[in-house]
């Protein structure tokens, strides 16, 4: 008789266990990052948000596969990744969310019926961020190489975004704080429409913050000053203050001086690998492939400079002095967090996907009206691995158990 009542709890305590599971590993853990601008001292033991700060959650490489996504995907990646961005809407209380380009694993070779279906997961797993406002930005597995990069195309995928002009670009404004999108993939091509579209963007955003600080009409005589350079791109001469500019959000990081510093990852997340050797590399899970850029893509050197130029990144009210100069980037599938020579700070956000990555993370980036500064923070959420080991090891405990009550009650007949 207790073999049997045993038999019949059983599956009560398996569900309810795997019930309290799910819960606790769908919250995301975070670790604050130092920087050159924020006192990690100062705010510790200061939690409370102020209510002028904007926090802006940053997420990149969703790699959705729409109607082509298996049952694995299905019902198991992207219901946990569904979890995951609930979990962290009402652990972090984000006020915005922006997603640094591929939400497509190939949206370039999609259809749009099939691209239609990759945005219906896309707003399925975002679940209570669609109440916030929202900016997504196009990666190179969304619209493809420069060889196929088609205006047309883009121009109908970034309709189904808000906020993209139809060259994939992007300016916005949200508590005093200015943000501008680039289409990055464009920045590669040589004669490409697009790439006079987003080189005609990156001059207005420029014209606008002189016409800021300058006045509008010192900024209206400077604008007919170009200084042209070498490699075909020209840019009006300026006297903005290096970090005048807005916050700059691209899918393909900036080039990277070999002089500049640049802090990985592993320098500070002794807790989730203490080794500093990832495991988690799109490269050792042989996903995907690489998508039509490499993950070591950058935008190259003249269009960084270009941008520098023109934008001069940064955060901090107007004509505020002690700004923070910040850029977010993506597309690596790492997390790295880079400064330029200049002191302007890259962030590169990890891939949140399960596909590229065993350990997908996410940013943080709280922006203190405060103190005008910007302090990021780096989020993982639960590997991939450790969740089918757990539903791996309670199937064989089930199965252990059934074995053992089976036993019991043979024994007892006997």
């Amino acid at each position: 008789m207790v073999a049997v009542a045993w038999r019949s709890l059983l599956p009560v305590i398996i569900i309810s266990t795997f019930i309290v599971y799910e819960e606790w590993v769908s919250f995301p853990s975070c670790k604050l990052l130092p920087n050159t601008t924020f006192n990690l001292d100062e705010h510790v033991g200061n939690d409370d948000d102020s209510p002028e700060d904007l926090k802006v959650m940053l997420v990149a490489n969703l790699l959705l596969r729409g109607t082509e996504a298996g049952f694995f995907d299905l019902y198991f990646r992207y219901y946990y990744m569904s979890k995951f961005f609930k979990k962290s809407f009402q652990s972090l209380n984000p006020d915005m969310l922006l997603v640094l380009g591929d939400v497509s694993a190939k949206g370039s070779e999609l259809s749009r019926s099939t691209w239609l279906s990759v945005l219906h997961q896309f707003n399925h797993i975002l679940g209570p961020f669609l109440d916030l406002p929202l900016h997504v930005i196009l990666g190179d597995r969304d619209v493809g190489e420069c060889s196929g990069l088609d205006a047309n195309s883009v121009n109908w995928i970034t309709s189904n975004f808000p906020g993209l002009d139809s060259s994939g670009c992007g300016a916005f404004e949200i508590s005093n704080i200015s943000f501008v999108s680039l289409n990055a993939v464009a920045l590669l091509c040589g004669n490409n429409k697009l790439l006079f579209d987003v080189e005609k963007v990156i001059e207005r955003e420029s014209v606008d913050l002189q016409m800021e600080i300058k006045g509008t009409d010192e900024a209206k005589n400077e604008s007919a000053m170009f200084r042209e350079l070498s490699y075909g791109f020209s840019w009006r001469e300026n006297a903005m203050t290096s970090g005048s500019g807005p916050v700059l959000l691209l899918h393909f990081p900036l080039y990277q001086s070999g002089n500049s510093y640049k802090r990985e990852v592993s320098t500070f997340k002794s807790t989730i690998d203490p080794s500093g050797h990832d495991p988690a590399s799109a490269e050792s899970r042989g996903f995907l492939g690489t998508g039509p850029y490499g993950l070591s893509q950058t935008v190259p050197p003249n269009a960084t400079e270009y941008i520098f130029h023109a934008l001069k990144p940064r955060y901090g009210y107007r004509n505020e002095s002690n700004d923070d100069r910040i850029i977010f980037s993506a597309h690596t599938h790492e997390f790295s967090d880079h400064t330029h020579l200049d002191g302007t700070r890259e962030v590169t956000v990890p891939a949140m996907s399960w596909t590229v990555r065993d350990d997908p993370g996410f940013i943080i980036a709280t922006f203190r009206g405060n103190r005008s500064t910007v302090s990021v923070t780096y989020c993982s959420v639960a590997r991939e691995s450790h969740i089918l080991t757990a539903y791996t090891s309670a199937l064989i405990l089930f199965l252990l158990l059934v074995i053992v009550s089976n036993t019991l009650e043979l024994k007892g007949l006997s």
